[in-house]
């Protein structure tokens, strides 16, 4: 079989240059967009990274004087967008290099988003036209370089920044938000631990799940996410067993821009539990959500028990149904060691019902299939950390 070329451009749904190496023409990317004076913004973890000291020096060599700041969380709260702000001021900066994780490229789009904004950022949630009271001029370009397979951040409108006064996690919305260049590079996913290959890969699944699941009319987000459950069904067991695969890293990239894509139809009950659960516990997103997914789906099975069998047939599963494909995502997550319950990764149920408040306050759930209120999702929750599946 003629191998798959690794190395592209595309234009879907922003320009996006993917193949190994790539992060060598970041200068270029920021000429494109007309930066001259970018500030990198990434996470904590990775501020003495070699690929931020290269990303750096990439721009340097180019004579594009570029500032660093590294002071975001795993869960980004405002007080790490105000710190980035006062960075991107300090610096004379006019665009921002977003570097990392979902936390990472969050947080880089919300300091561009409100770079030239006098309003503050609550006044942006993504309710109702919020998002018309901005001033688009005052948007800075970003270009976005994920580092892991997961969020899908790097071609979204949007950016999820927990609010510290009220312990929720906001949605800050506005079609300008898109980066404007992708770098994906798969190089820059090898050394990524497997426990974390494996949890940012399931977000990337759920995306892709949950916007399949969606109600409404949009064929091609439905194709979409078929297509990344069945690139993340090949590569993410092999990217996590065999780190340095790059045609698995390649993949797994393409598959999590692909669930990012595809959400615009919606989400659901898996995010708007799992939000609620990072705000108050701090925890990864991408992990909580691979916990979730099974409950989230037993609760929703008269929605979308027949839309299971589309899916099994497309994972190539002997028994195409909603039993089946359940079957399956226990036993990937149990492969890719994955606990079963919330409880096991430290969640206890003494806070159900604040859970089921603010889940259901979570423009997530929304698009859930089957309608949803406080008290369903405390009960999803509590069940999530019983394990409770029966």
């Amino acid at each position: 079989m003629t191998a798959i070329p690794l190395a592209g451009k595309w234009n879907y749904p922003t320009t996006v240059w993917a193949g190994p190496g790539r992060l060598a023409e970041l200068a270029a990317a920021c000429r494109a967009l007309g930066i001259a004076r970018p500030l990198l913004v990434t996470d904590r973890g990775l501020e003495t990274a070699p690929m931020v000291r290269a990303a750096l020096g990439h721009a340097a060599a180019a004579g594009l004087p570029a500032a660093l700041f590294a002071g975001v969380k795993g869960n980004p709260v405002w007080s790490n967008v105000s710190d980035g702000l006062d960075a991107f001021r300090a610096h004379a900066a006019d665009g921002v290099v977003a570097l990392g994780g979902g936390s990472a490229l969050d947080a880089g789009k919300a300091v561009a988003f409100m770079a030239g904004q006098s309003r503050p950022i609550w006044d942006f949630e993504d309710v109702g036209d919020n998002w018309t009271l901005a001033d688009p001029s005052g948007i800075a370009p970003v270009v976005a370089v994920p580092t892991t397979a997961g969020t899908g951040s790097e071609v979204g409108r949007a950016a999820v920044i927990t609010d510290e006064e009220t312990h929720a996690k906001k949605i800050i919305f506005h079609p300008k938000m898109m980066p404007g260049i992708v770098i994906s590079d798969p190089e820059l996913t090898v050394g990524l631990p497997a426990a974390v290959t494996a949890a940012t890969g399931l977000d990337a699944f759920i995306h892709c799940f949950e916007a399949y699941c969606a109600p409404g009319f949009h064929p091609m987000a439905d194709g979409i996410a078929l297509e990344g459950m069945r690139l993340i069904a090949a590569y993410l067991p092999r990217a996590c067993t065999q780190g340095e695969d790059i045609e698995a890293r390649a993949f797994m990239l393409a598959a999590a821009s692909m669930g990012g894509t595809a959400f615009q139809k919606g989400l659901g009950a898996v995010h708007a539990v799992a939000h609620a659960v990072g705000a108050l516990y701090d925890t990864h997103h991408g992990l909580t959500n691979a916990v979730l997914l099974p409950y989230v789906m037993r609760h929703n099975r008269p929605a979308i028990e027949e839309r299971m069998v589309v899916l099994g047939r497309m994972l190539g599963l002997a028994d195409a149904s909603f039993d089946g494909v359940l079957a399956w995502v226990l036993d990937l997550r149990a492969r890719l060691g994955i606990p079963h319950t919330l409880a096991g990764i430290g969640v206890p149920d003494g806070r159900a019902a604040e859970i089921g408040r603010l889940a259901a306050r979570d423009p997530s759930a929304g698009g859930n299939p089957v309608p949803v209120d406080a008290a369903a999702l405390e009960a999803v929750f509590r069940d999530a950390v019983a394990g409770r599946l029966g």
